[in-house]
């Protein structure tokens, strides 16, 4: 199973920092398991969160580049409190180093100004192609996917393009920076 843990990039800052949120839905598959009678986001699955975050700066910032980008390293790794379903888990990742094949970020995921995740995290990234020459369809097809997920996370809602269209002010900015209103 594949599992999209942002619902929405609300802020960029190409090549510095981003932020995005998580609406945890009693919905989540995972949920029915973790745990029985008290749902919860798992604590891996906030790290997870932070790791896609931190994806999606690095390839705004490299224009996708890369098919595939990974988790190599955690460290200092904390968590605050429960994530219960109904609440929103805003994500703030900063990169911190960026080298040609990993990134250091420094993340936390905050709710109500308290932190529930946090620490520092190392993505690397590369193309199936340099694994195998025969992969670089796959990598196209890959990245194409990607691109489109990626407009989906920018464009803010319909509704709040609507409200700034006609000049009544959304309660939330909802249109990202660079997105077409």
């Amino acid at each position: 199973m594949r599992f999209v843990l942002i619902d929405r990039i609300v802020e960029l800052k190409q090549g510095q920092s981003l932020v995005a949120v998580k609406n945890l839905s009693l919905a989540e598959e995972y949920l029915a398991d973790h745990f029985p009678g008290f749902p919860v986001m798992p604590g891996v699955l906030m790290l997870e969160a932070l790791t896609q975050a931190g994806a999606w700066l690095i390839r705004d910032l490299e224009d996708f580049a890369h098919s595939v980008v990974l988790l190599k390293q955690a460290k200092t790794i904390k968590y605050g409190s429960f994530v219960e379903p109904g609440r929103q888990l805003q994500l703030r990742v900063e990169l911190i180093s960026h080298g040609e094949r990993e990134s250091t970020f420094k993340g936390s995921g905050v709710i109500d100004g308290q932190d529930m995740v946090k620490g520092r995290f190392t993505l690397t990234r590369y193309n199936l192609r340099e694994r195998d020459p025969e992969l670089h369809a796959t990598d196209a097809s890959i990245v194409a996917g990607l691109r489109d997920l990626y407009a989906t996370l920018r464009k803010g809602s319909v509704g709040a393009r609507a409200m700034i269209k006609f000049g009544t002010p959304p309660v939330v900015a909802a249109v990202a920076p660079g997105a077409d209103a």
